[in-house]
């Protein structure tokens, strides 16, 4: 009987991250007078260190010793076929999936939380803020917070904080502090519950209130980290990617796919941009972010500079945006409703090294029905968005006939998203999908901002 997961072994964990800045072009972020921002301006928020890293055009970046130690928790994480899932399907394609569910906080989250707190510790910082959406984030770091004695603050967007309350609970174990966004301890959460009393809240204003506390401490302990989008954590998650092509040659095999959902695009990079770097390099294959229909930033939404947060305390960034006072549906995929996307992750998609695609929250709990019922473990909404497009492409192969090879990041367990599940099987669950009038609506908010050029890097 063959193996069914391939294994790395612990002495071949990557040692360096990939640094995709080295390979492409990018717009700069802009500061309120419209100029390059300059690294001193991002102080408040960020440790020195780690602005160091986001601007960094540097290829291989050293993974520190005790960041690697903890890593090692969990890491190398298996690269496992999908046989059951083929065999349901009838696909002639070779599924495989990079586990990230086998970390303490059950998500990929964790490879840049522990990063992002070790770099803060060294800097000499004691406090850590962040927002979250549907939990992950948030447990992530507060798991990476217990490991190196740091305290821990968290903004959970109010639907995923009322839909999740074990997220909240597992926060609190590791010694963390988690409060519904919008809150009333914020001027940006006073000023949204102000607007709407009854906001589901977003994770843009889940955002600007965990920046609001961070820079608002005037002892200069407290820094906040944020999830996703940003150069630097984009560069931390690389390692699953780097980890899946070590074990891919292990078993001789190379894919044709990669796929990967897309939030703010962190889980989508750390596999995808490995594979991206080998695209540059003449590599056939085709690379697919996946979003929520109800949240199209990269399917839909234009190429413009616009901020990271609803209140405006971020740069100017130069993503595919809806807008930064977009409130995106209540979906159960909750770590997918912001309403930007990654730099990093636009500018290829601008290139066309990248090709969005989108589903529907119910075909995708259908996807992760069917994965559940054959391969056992019950996936995250986030990741049920990756396997609707896993199941197109392997009928896809089938009626093609064709033997490709799909390779797909498995971000999260969803054991503590069974609600979600419950009411999908009850059919309680709603297909949304944004209206025109409501996107040009959202998006009136960056017309008189600056225009990124139309760069291309070959």
């Amino acid at each position: 009987m063959r193996a069914k997961s391939v294994i790395l072994p612990a002495t071949e964990i990557p040692r360096q991250w990939y640094n995709i800045l080295s390979d492409i072009k990018m717009n700069p972020p802009l500061g309120p007078d419209g100029k390059p921002i300059q690294p001193d301006a991002l102080a408040p928020v960020f440790p020195m260190n780690l602005i160091e890293q986001e601007v960094s055009t540097q290829r291989w970046i050293d993974i520190p010793e005790p960041v690697l130690d903890v890593l090692s928790i969990w890491r190398p994480a298996p690269l496992t076929r999908a046989d059951r899932f083929e065999k349901a399907l009838g696909t002639p394609a070779r599924i495989y999936f990079k586990y990230e569910g086998c970390s303490p906080p059950g998500s990929h989250k964790p490879n840049t939380a522990v990063a992002q707190v070790y770099y803060n510790k060294v800097f000499g910082i004691k406090n850590m803020t962040t927002e979250t959406g549907a939990g992950q984030w948030g447990s992530a770091l507060a798991f990476a917070c217990a490991q190196f004695g740091m305290n821990c603050k968290v903004y959970m967007v109010r639907i995923s904080f009322d839909q999740k309350p074990y997220r909240k609970a597992m926060m609190e174990t590791w010694g963390g502090t988690c409060v519904a966004s919008p809150s009333t301890q914020t001027q940006a959460g006073r000023d949204a519950l102000a607007r709407d009393p009854e906001t589901p809240g977003s994770l843009g204003i889940a955002i600007s209130e965990a920046i609001e506390e961070a820079v608002g401490d005037t002892t200069g302990q407290t820094r906040y980290s944020l999830g996703s989008v940003l150069n630097h954590v984009m560069l931390h998650q690389t390692i699953i990617g780097l980890e899946a092509k070590k074990q891919l040659a292990m078993i001789n095999e190379y894919p044709d796919i990669i796929i990967g959902c897309a939030g703010g695009g962190s889980n989508f990079a750390g596999l995808a941009f490995p594979f991206v770097q080998d695209k540059i390099n003449g590599k056939q294959i085709e690379i697919y972010p996946v979003e929520p229909k109800a949240c199209p930033s990269l399917t839909r939404a234009p190429f413009v500079y616009d901020h990271g947060d609803t209140a405006r305390y971020t740069p100017l960034l130069p993503m595919h945006s809806l807008g930064h006072a977009f409130v995106p549906a209540p979906i159960h995929a909750g770590g997918l409703r912001y309403h930007g996307m990654a730099p990093t992750v636009s500018q290829l998609a601008n290139e066309g090294l990248i090709t969005p695609k989108s589903v529907f929250q119910t075909e995708a709990f259908q996807a992760g029905l069917l994965w559940a019922r054959t391969e056992g473990v019950i996936p995250a909404p986030e990741t049920t968005n990756a396997l609707a497009l896993v199941v197109q492409e392997a009928l896809k192969a089938k009626e093609e006939g064709k033997e490709k090879v799909i390779v797909f990041n498995f971000t999260g367990h969803g054991l503590l998203d069974l609600a979600g599940y419950e009411k999908f099987m009850a059919g309680k669950i709603m297909d949304f999908a944004l209206s025109d009038e409501d996107m040009a609506k959202s998006m009136s908010v960056f017309a008189d901002f600056p225009k990124p050029q139309d760069l291309k890097s070959f």
